[in-house]
Formats: C-alpha cells, sequence, structure tokens
C-alpha cells in the first residue's frame, strides 16, 4: 500500500482516508520517516518488529521508537489524526492561517495549543530546494508599523529584512528571506553566499554594501536608482529598476498584515519568513495534495520543538504572562459574564419616549 506522492493520497477520498485511519496513518508516518526503510537511531540496524502498540522494536538492541519521535510531534498528547488535519489545513489555505481559525478549524480547546502547532509546523518549512541560480534580484525591507520622521535605511525599530529571488522573464521563481541585524558588507555578503549559488548574476541597487560581490565569484548587476530616467522624461522608480525583490516585499507586508493583522514580533520573524517563502515557491501548485505530502514530510524531518522552549523565547514569555493573567481573571470571575446595562427608551422627534411593548411570557399562554 503506497501512500507516496503518486499513491492513495492523490486517489478521491485518499488523503481523508490516511487522516482518520489509525493504521494507515501510521504507515504514512513511518514511509515519510524512513523513506529508504527502517534505521534504528540508537545502532543503525534496518531489522526490526513491529509491536502491537506502533512502536518498532529493534532486533539487534531491542530498543523501541515510535515513527513520530525526534519530530515536531515528538511526545505529542493530540492524536496524530490532528496533526495531518492541521497539516492539511495550513495547505490547502493558500493566503495562510492564524492560530485562531486553526483551533476553530480543529475544535481545538485551546489557542495555545494551536499557536504551538502552527509555530512547530513554521520550523519544517526551511526551505530545502538548495541554492537560487541564474539571474538574483537582491534588496533590503523593512517590516513594521510606521516610524514617522525616518526615511531609507535610518530605521531603529523596525525587523530589517533582505530578500533574494529568482528573476524569470517578467515572472519571478524561488525566493529567501531572512532577518538581519545591519547592512554591513560583511552581512550581505554572508546571506547572498548562502542562497545564491556561485557564478550567478546577482542584481542589486546601487548601494555600496553591495560592491565586494565580484571578489566571491558573482556577476554584479549594480542598477542605481539616483539619476536614472524614463525615455519620456520621468524620474524612474525602485520598484521599475527591481520590479521581482519589490513584488515579493509587498507581498510579504501584505500577508503579515492580512492573515497575522500585523502581530509578528521580531524574535518570532524568521519562522513567518519561512512560511512565507514555502508558500511563495509553491504559488503555482494546482495540487494541494502534494503540498501536504511535503510539509508532512519536512515535518517528520525536523527536530522536536518543545512547547516549554518556545515559551522561553522572549515573544513566548510574553505569551506566558498573558496566558496566566487572562486565567487568573477568568478564575476571579472577572470576565465571561454579560454587563447588566440598562436598556434605554428611545425618543420620539419630539421629545416623547416611546414605550416598547411588553413581551409575553411563556406560563401566560399567548405563545
Amino acid at each position: 500500500m503506497s501512500l507516496s506522492a503518486g499513491g492513495t493520497t492523490r486517489e478521491p477520498g485518499g488523503v481523508q482516508g490516511v487522516l482518520f485511519d489509525g493504521a494507515r496513518l501510521r504507515l504514512f508516518l513511518a514511509r515519510l520517516r524512513w523513506p529508504d526503510g527502517f534505521d534504528c537511531p540508537a545502532c543503525g540496524h534496518d531489522r526490526y518488529w513491529l509491536r502491537g502498540d506502533t512502536l518498532y522494536l529493534c532486533c539487534a538492541c531491542r530498543r523501541k521508537t515510535s515513527p513520530t519521535a525526534g519530530t515536531v510531534m515528538d511526545k505529542t498528547r493530540l492524536p496524530l489524526s490532528k496533526w495531518l488535519q492541521a497539516i492539511w489545513y495550513v495547505t490547502e489555505e493558500t493566503g495562510g492561517v492564524s492560530a485562531l481559525s486553526l483551533q476553530r478549524a480543529l475544535g481545538l480547546g485551546s489557542y495555545e495549543t494551536a499557536w504551538a502547532m502552527l509555530h512547530k509546523l513554521r520550523r519544517a518549512m526551511e526551505p530545502t530546494s538548495g541554492k537560487l541560480k541564474g539571474y538574483v534580484e537582491v534588496d533590503e525591507s523593512f517590516v513594521g508599523g510606521n516610524e514617522p520622521g525616518v526615511r531609507g535605511r535610518l530605521s531603529k525599530t523596525k525587523a530589517k529584512v533582505i530578500i533574494a529571488i529568482e528573476k524569470r522573464g517578467l515572472g519571478s521563481g524561488r525566493v529567501r528571506l531572512r532577518q538581519i541585524d545591519d547592512f554591513k558588507t560583511e552581512t550581505l555578503s554572508a546571506f547572498i553566499e548562502e542562497v545564491v549559488e556561485n557564478g550567478s548574476t546577482v542584481i542589486t541597487d546601487g548601494f555600496s554594501g553591495y560592491r565586494t560581490l565580484t571578489n566571491h565569484g558573482y556577476t554584479h548587476d549594480s542598477r542605481p536608482v539616483k539619476g536614472k530616467k524614463h525615455p519620456d522624461g520621468r524620474k524612474m522608480q525602485a520598484h521599475e529598476l527591481l520590479p521581482a525583490v519589490h513584488r515579493a516585499s509587498a507581498l510579504l507586508k501584505r500577508w503579515i498584515m492580512g492573515t497575522h493583522q500585523g502581530a509578528v514580533s521580531k524574535e518570532l520573524l524568521d519562522y513567518y519568513l519561512a512560511e512565507f517563502a514555502f508558500r511563495y515557491n509553491r504559488r503555482l501548485s494546482r495540487h494541494r495534495g502534494l503540498l501536504f505530502y511535503r510539509l508532512a514530510e519536512q515535518a517528520m524531518q525536523t527536530g522536536p520543538k518543545p512547547y516549554v522552549e518556545l515559551l522561553t523565547d522572549p515573544a513566548g514569555k510574553r505569551r506566558k504572562r498573558k496566558v496566566k493573567a487572562a486565567r487568573a481573571k477568568r478564575a476571579a470571575g472577572t470576565v465571561g459574564k454579560p454587563k447588566n446595562v440598562p436598556r434605554v427608551q428611545p425618543r420620539r422627534p419630539g421629545g416623547k419616549t416611546t414605550k416598547l411593548p411588553t413581551r409575553p411570557s411563556r406560563s401566560a399562554g399567548s405563545w
């Protein structure tokens, strides 16, 4: 029974069967965890016994291993079908999902559970398709609210993001994004060396931070915005010189403001950038089942990130304080109860009060 990308997950009802059938679900996860066959994490032996509790018993060292051990689902208390339903929901929604919408879709009792699931899945969305190549546009951008009186690269409160995207004719290919601390030459060159294949043509604006790219084996195409004019004499804008990277930057900001209402902290921004790149690189895919399979595969190959560790991050600590305060209010009974607001009688234009008709009670027998 094959559950690969070309197997039953693409057949009518195949995904639903995987999501709710316990035996097929375990087999599906095991195939994703060990695509080349079982490999004992302790001794590397490839022979095993499948126990009745769905654990894999190594024939050599007798170690019992679960397919989800050491993955984003490690030690989860949720049913595995909930995890796969979450992966399907995340990949099915092309515009992305928030933790609140995931909680409602899966019927989870806690917002924190949905929040943790999404952040664990975002860690599995890191790009794995290799370096960019060919003609690559690179530029910097800022993510954050308005900062009055500040222009250019002088912002102090916004998050600094560098974007690299393949240029394919009038369109674009794959994208890579990362949050950086500064715009120094060393920082920009290190990012480009990591995400762009050597020998490619890197297209940038006239910023001096890119002046050493030719020393790293790249063909540098510098396009300064200052002084550039159209044949009709109109001043040329930056998005006309670098259209692909500015389009990706605009879509990123619109996605953050639309799906997440701008509530993205600097500490967790890198994981949101990974999700945006995952969705952008697969925007032309017409088969949601293939996206589901890819994200499930990467989730089974990504290391665990317990909820406790998520809360040790600065953003997690702030969320922990909010949750603690909300629980204290619920325990004290200060939230959740309707307020007794006196009913205001409407007035006619002449100033006379119009008494509302009294609704008959059920005991009066008039209903």
